[in-house]
């Protein structure tokens, strides 16, 4: 059941409506159920690992705040990690020769016998891993008492919003929110819609329409040549924002239905200096859970600069592989690394004076200046090569052919228009479009958009989503009606 169909509305409305006539002590097992169903909708077989993940993480937890000593603890970490672990890497290492048996099994070449039956990927299981393990992790360290109510902490890992593709929870923060008694409040309930209606533009008006010049192009790398693989690769890191902070805003919006503050998962990311700061605002609940997790663990920057820069390198293989264990996606996660240790040699971050605050901490400040904005953008737009194409050698293919013909300018644009074949009507649409996505990400590097303009004149305030909703509407089937990006991984 995706965000994106018919069905989901249905689901959703339903859920909404009957949730708040549920009494308060019965709203985590009503939820709890409707995870499942939604998640089990789109096999059910998906459904039996959620549970198991659960069951196993729920136990060991347990077991391991009992733990009388720090081997036994040790012992129940390590027995509810490496399983995780272990399926993680099956999937992530048997992907691509799964895909192919699937598609023998989907033409009829091949039976599992004594039932046919696909070979299984389940949608979103790295979050809900990833989820699980940082909760025992975090019970592991003290941070957290484990949970007692299984119930709970079943809804904990399953909550349907962000069952698929997160944003990655914390226990501390979401667990509480759970047993609390929330009452209706319609201020939540209609942030919540406009939070939804917003991602739903970003990912069918901005990210599905994108996809169709994107996809054309890089599934087809040899076929073209030039600025035309600059501007569709610019294109695709709009697409990718688009559709993975499309689908975070949807999640968030949708649990502020029922009152559920997830956490923020992107921060106006192309608005950043540096790489460094870019990843402090792209998908913050991985980068933070690296951070917290692998980074830190292995001495984050509190050791020699040289353990500290590997360190670095480590962390963005590491989030390269979760990608997938093809050699592109290992390229694009090293690449970060590789320009996080340049930012760290050539721009360290430098002290300043102590001033007085609440917890007189010494603050560290960075130089900006005008120009890190647009070469950081590139530098991410260049990454983008390697995570997008389909292969290595596809990769090397449309880095070397960047500037093909660039000495003869007018040439050069003129291939660029013939490859992408954008008609006038196109290009200003989503020139528009991604005017209107700058202005909103710009505005909300100061204020929260959603609560500033609501509380503007009705006349401002009822056009403008009018206009919203009619553009969903109007631009949505020129789109690819995809999956989203993110839940494949």
């Amino acid at each position: 059941m995706l965000f994106n169909s018919i069905s989901f509305g249905i689901f959703i409305t339903g859920v909404f409506l009957l949730y708040y006539l549920v009494p308060h002590r019965y709203r985590w097992i009503f939820l709890l159920a409707a995870s499942y169903v939604f998640y089990m909708n789109l096999h059910i077989g998906y459904g039996i690992l959620l549970f198991a993940a659960t069951v196993l993480t729920y136990v060991l937890a347990r077991r391991l705040e009992k733990a009388a000593s720090t081997r036994q603890k040790k012992r129940c970490l390590i027995d509810g990690i490496v399983p995780l672990v272990l399926i993680l890497l099956f999937y992530k290492l048997g992907s691509p020769g799964v895909n192919q048996l699937n598609s023998l099994i989907d033409a009829g070449r091949l039976s599992l016998q004594p039932i046919t039956m696909r070979i299984l990927l389940p949608a979103g299981v790295s979050f809900y891993f990833f989820q699980s393990m940082g909760y025992l992790i975090d019970v592991y360290r003290g941070k957290i008492p484990a949970e007692k109510h299984f119930g709970y902490y079943a809804l904990f890992v399953s909550f349907f919003p962000q069952l698929l593709a997160g944003p990655i929870g914390r226990a501390d923060s979401l667990l509480p929110q759970y047993k609390k008694e929330r009452p209706f409040c319609y201020s939540q309930v209609t942030y919540g819609l406009k939070l939804m209606a917003w991602g739903y533009f970003k990912k069918l008006v901005i990210a599905d329409v994108f996809a169709l010049t994107v996809d054309r192009l890089y599934d087809n790398v040899h076929s073209y040549v030039g600025l035309a693989f600059i501007i569709v690769t610019i294109m695709f890191a709009i697409e990718i924002y688009c559709d993975f902070s499309g689908y975070s805003d949807i999640a968030i919006g949708c649990a502020k239905l029922f009152d559920i503050d997830l956490m923020t998962n992107f921060k106006s990311p192309y608005f950043s200096f540096s790489i460094r700061e870019f990843w402090s605002r792209w998908h913050i609940s991985l980068s933070t859970w690296f951070r917290d997790y692998i980074y830190i663990p292995l001495g984050g920057n509190r050791v020699k600069k040289w353990r500290h820069c590997l360190n670095l390198l480590i962390t963005f293989l590491v989030s390269g592989f979760w990608h997938g264990s093809s050699l592109t996606y290992l390229a694009w996660g090293g690449l970060h690394g590789l320009l996080q240790i340049l930012e760290t040699l050539l721009f360290p971050r430098r002290k300043a004076k102590e001033t007085a605050s609440s917890d007189n901490a010494t603050r560290r400040t960075v130089r900006k200046h005008w120009w890190q904005l647009p070469v950081t953008f590139l530098l991410i737009c260049f990454t983008w090569i390697f995570f997008r194409a389909n292969t290595f050698a596809d990769a090397a293919w449309v880095i070397s052919r960047l500037f093909w013909d660039a000495s003869r300018p007018l040439n050069y644009l003129q291939t660029a228009i013939v490859c992408l074949e954008l008609s006038p009507a196109a290009a200003i649409g989503m020139t528009l479009s991604v005017l209107l996505l700058g202005i909103y990400d710009y505005a909300a590097l100061k204020c929260d958009v959603i609560e500033t303009f609501s509380r503007q004149k009705g006349y401002i305030r009822y056009p403008v989503y009018v206009l919203l909703l009619v553009a969903i509407a109007l631009f949505a089937p020129k789109g690819v009606a995809t999956e989203f990006i993110y839940f494949q991984f």
